[in-house]
């Protein structure tokens, strides 16, 4: 799947829901799939997941991929998740169903599925805030907490931080019941330091968290991460001092470059059509991970001042 880049709109990625790890992977795949296929979103376009990439991406069985193909026929269809919406008239709550349509072709192990109306645009309205993030990053994760934390972390990518949650908020979005593990302890060793411990263990940041208490209750959480150095690639027929410095660009760098890359008019040439500057900082944060495209853009990195 190419790079794999998920991007979603930060309503979404702070969105209340609870989702098992497989269908959070199935949506994933097919926010992918949109996009690489360059088919679109729509609250008509019917998107299909294989079980072989599902197999593939996230390193598992073919059984184990037919399985959970299947199974979203009718756990996915049921799902929901809740959301805050800005109008004219003040901030609402809105409750939607993640998908609208879902069938599975058994001959071919095809999964369909088709976005409910409200959740395509918070994947391809990208004039505004969003995040995004490389499906690899979450690949190895086999909770369904620890992926959900990963994205709320990485929606305050820039700063590195995470202002305090309060505790009921936060239990929301990471999708823990209101009768599940009231207990704090059970909180903290069932939710919460799993979760840490699989993002410090299998993606590109490390993170830590600080409790807050009133009295002697704890009222919410605050989390400080950090990206981790990335592993060195380098190719024999690459120059090296260029190699050297495509491992020195961090991925906090590469979306914080990519978006001054955007509105050089320098880059015009490889801009397509009418998109945004936001969707073209997308894709240019997707060239970057390219060390024949780094090289290439290189003098432009450093003309917006990366060093």
């Amino acid at each position: 799947m190419k790079n794999g880049l998920v991007v979603k709109d930060n309503a979404l990625m702070n969105a209340s829901y609870n989702l098992e790890v497989t269908e959070q992977r199935l949506i994933l795949l097919a926010i992918i799939n949109a996009r690489e296929t360059g088919a679109g979103i729509t609250s008509d376009s019917k998107l299909e997941i294989h079980a072989s990439n599902y197999s593939k991406q996230f390193n598992v069985t073919k059984e184990a991929a037919y399985k959970a193909l299947k199974s979203a026929v009718n756990n996915l269809f049921e799902r929901q998740f809740s959301f805050q919406e800005e109008t004219k008239r003040g901030i609402g709550t809105v409750r939607s169903r993640w998908v609208s349509r879902i069938k599975y072709i058994d001959d071919s192990a095809t999964l369909e599925i088709t976005f409910a109306p409200d959740v395509v645009p918070l994947i391809t309205r990208l004039e505004q805030h969003f995040t995004s993030y490389q499906i690899i990053q979450v690949a190895q994760l086999t909770g369904k907490y620890a992926i959900r934390l990963y994205e709320l972390l990485i929606a305050w990518r820039e700063v590195g931080k995470v202002p305090q949650i309060r505790l009921s908020d936060f239990r929301e979005r990471l999708g823990v019941e209101v009768d599940e593990y009231k207990a704090m302890n059970h909180f903290k060793s069932r939710v919460l330091e799993p979760s840490i411990k699989q993002i410090n263990e299998h993606t590109d940041i490390i993170v830590t968290y600080e409790q807050h208490k009133k009295g002697r209750t704890i009222t919410g959480f605050s989390f400080r991460f950090k990206q981790k150095q990335q592993a060195k690639k380098i190719e024999a027929n690459r120059d090296p001092d260029t190699a050297d410095l495509f491992t020195k660009m961090t991925d906090a760098q590469r979306h914080m470059f990519s978006h001054k890359l955007s509105e050089m008019p320098e880059m015009s040439r490889y801009s397509q059509g009418t998109e945004s500057y936001q969707q073209f900082a997308i894709r240019i944060a997707e060239m970057l991970l390219q060390p024949e495209k780094f090289r290439e853009l290189y003098p432009l990195l450093e003309k917006a001042g990366f060093k």
